[in-house]
């Protein structure tokens, strides 16, 4: 990747964008007591891995003292930083398996109703009943007993037993009322891609990736209200849609031996009352939804009006 630098320092848009991402992360740490100087000494050790293992010259080996003069941090530092591993993409050890359950039973027909909703699954296989709760947990671990996922997923809040001793899903997706690590998991993972398709997109990467949004500043709360169901409930079509394919896709890739990329398809609604120091927007714009072209449009400026 080629460094491109100025004399003048970053540009202007660069730091709006930086002081925009920062506040909703800056507002996470200080409410769970993660200092200041904790977050410098985090953000040192990215500098370097990042310097470290994407900022390389082509035949040449990649030294402290470039990794130093990169990222403005002390050789010193640089040494005890660049072998740090304590920044790892650590999953916890209940979500890999709880995340293919919850795909599993969001998506495929035999776990779903009429309306394409999760049916709720009887606890345990009966005569009556082939698919269960037992047979879904069965079906992708014989090492965990499915009375132990049970126990978990109603201690996190993902799931109730109803009076008919029927395993019902709370949430449309392993978002649970409970679980910090396993929420913040999700939420490291998932805006870090979101994040790093945009970066992509500004860094004029090739081909750009879909980042795109739908956007309304002048709505009521009952309003906004309708849109997020409306968005959970078309969103989820689409992520099972796309979920089912990759299944498909996954089988025959491993079957020819090209299974060597990842991917990632996601979506969010989020919604707050105007700050009264909103940024202002043109005239012609103002009150009116439209779809933001964000970072894989050819010009970032473009805004094109839902009529």
């Amino acid at each position: 990747m080629d460094v491109n630098t100025t004399v003048a320092g970053p540009p202007a848009s660069l730091i709006f964008l930086l002081q925009r991402l920062l506040r909703p992360l800056v507002r996470l740490i200080l409410a769970k007591g993660f200092t200041y100087p904790m977050l410098i000494d985090m953000l040192k050790s990215v500098y370097v891995q990042i310097a470290k293992e994407e900022f390389t010259l082509d035949g040449k080996r990649q030294t402290d003292s470039r990794i130093s003069l990169l990222t403005g941090v002390h050789r010193k530092d640089v040494r005890r930083l660049a072998h740090d591993t304590s920044g790892q993409d650590l999953m916890p050890s209940n979500v890999s398996l709880g995340s293919q359950l919850i795909a599993l039973w969001l998506s495929m027909p035999e776990y779903l109703d009429e309306r394409g909703h999760p049916r709720p699954l009887p606890r345990v296989a009966g005569k009556d009943a082939d698919i269960s709760f037992e047979t879904l947990v069965t079906s992708q671990s014989k090492d965990i007993r499915p009375r132990a996922v049970l126990d978990e997923w109603q201690r996190l809040g993902v799931v109730h037993v109803d009076e008919a001793d029927r395993v019902c899903l709370n949430v449309e997706g392993f978002i649970p009322e409970k679980g910090f690590d396993e929420k913040a998991y999700y939420v490291g993972h998932n805006v870090h891609d979101h994040l790093a398709a945009g970066v992509h997109n500004l860094l004029g990467g090739t081909p750009p990736f879909l980042e795109r949004s739908v956007y309304s500043n002048q709505i009521s709360e009952g309003s906004a209200r309708e849109l997020a169901d409306l968005s959970g409930e078309l969103g989820m079509q689409m992520l099972q849609t796309i979920f089912r394919r990759a299944q498909e896709l996954e089988g025959r890739d491993v079957r020819n031996h090209t299974a060597n990329t990842r991917m990632n398809f996601g979506i969010y609604f989020y919604s707050e009352r105007n700050p009264e120091t909103e940024v202002t927007v043109p005239r012609a714009l103002e009150g009116r939804a439209d779809v933001r072209a964000n970072s894989d449009s050819d010009d970032t400026s473009v805004t094109r009006s839902i009529k």
